[in-house]
């Protein structure tokens, strides 16, 4: 027998049971292939303390982050979609699906908004919940985003939508289309009013969401590296038959062709969100409870004028306009493949 040959089970306790890591104990870096205690993680807010990869981040981690402490009053929770189409996937009811994510991950559909303070500055602000299919934008989606606006409108308090979306949701058919339409319009209801609405893009910002609501804010704002297109990039090479350019569809690549104007690290999104809004509030009213002070400087986007990125001369703010970027719906659990 070799020297190097072991006896199973030599030193070992045979009625001792096998010891296991528990799941959800550690995590691995998608980009470094570090090993990161999921704890810790938590602690840098999703973010890695190796390579600074940003991890995707729960909507109600997320909504503690952006929101002052006891600010946040959500709306519309009730709100259910219907299943006028009768839709089913090998057998399974759409309706049956809507019931299962409702367990897992709560009540509210894939959107969550409410009235909150950020900095001490009132806003609505809207969550897409990437858990709940996908963030995928269906008929609940398309009417909570539209009332949200009708909020701040009436109050004349800026909107802030956090976009997390897989696209249209394909289980409610041309109804998930017509979302698209419905919230544009509401959007440019707050345009006319001069009310200020920022868009805050996250990964993946992807199908009908990413050409319609996503890329209509007054600032548009995204996370390091997140994902932002109609179309995945893999579905675009085999379209056009073309190999993209390193970081196509990615924050940073859309900041260098000006379809964003901000890419800001996830522990400094919501000072750089309050310097934003105080761009469009009365810089001498006094903050209210939960202000913090931001230091302002120029920041991506900004011109010598100390204007925001899509101010006009006058000082107030100019909205984006989005072009055309198709009109079929992407799948809402897998935006990246079709």
């Amino acid at each position: 027998m070799a020297w190097w040959s072991r006896t199973p089970g030599v030193g070992a306790d045979p009625q001792e049971p096998k010891k296991s890591v528990p799941k959800g104990v550690w995590n691995k870096c998608e980009r470094c292939a570090a090993t990161l205690y999921e704890v810790d993680l938590d602690a840098n807010l999703r973010v890695c303390a190796s390579c600074n990869h940003h991890f995707r981040m729960g909507t109600q981690q997320r909504i503690d982050l952006i929101c002052d402490d006891g600010s946040w009053q959500e709306h519309d929770l009730g709100l259910e979609s219907a299943d006028p189409l009768g839709f089913r996937v090998d057998g399974r009811k759409y309706a049956d699906q809507l019931k299962a994510q409702a367990r897992k991950v709560g009540p509210g559909d894939a959107y969550r908004a409410g009235s909150a303070t950020v900095g001490g500055i009132a806003v609505e602000a809207g969550f897409f919940a990437f858990e709940f299919m996908g963030g995928s934008m269906g008929s609940v989606v398309g009417e909570k985003i539209t009332r949200q606006f009708e909020r701040a409108l009436a109050a004349r308090v800026p909107a802030i939508v956090f976009c997390a979306s897989g696209g249209a949701r394909m289980q409610e058919g041309v109804l998930s289309l017509m979302q698209m339409a419905k919230t544009s319009a509401a959007r440019s209801r707050l345009r006319e009013a001069r009310v200020p609405y920022v868009s805050v893009l996250l990964h993946p910002t992807t199908g009908g969401v990413a050409a319609s609501i996503a890329m209509l804010g007054d600032v548009i704002m995204a996370e390091p590296e997140a994902l932002i297109g109609f179309a995945g990039p893999r579905v675009i090479e085999q379209t056009i038959r073309q190999q993209l350019p390193p970081g196509f569809q990615r924050s940073e690549f859309l900041l260098e062709h000006g379809m964003v104007d901000l890419v800001t690290a996830r522990a400094q999104l919501k000072p750089q969100l309050i310097r934003v809004l105080r761009w469009f509030t009365d810089a001498g009213a006094a903050p209210g409870p939960g202000a913090i002070e931001v230091e302002d400087r120029t920041v991506p986007g900004n011109g010598a004028n100390g204007h925001g990125p899509h101010d006009d001369v006058d000082g107030e703010p100019e909205s984006i306009d989005s072009g055309d970027s198709g009109d079929s719906p992407d799948s809402p659990d897998s935006p990246d493949d079709e």
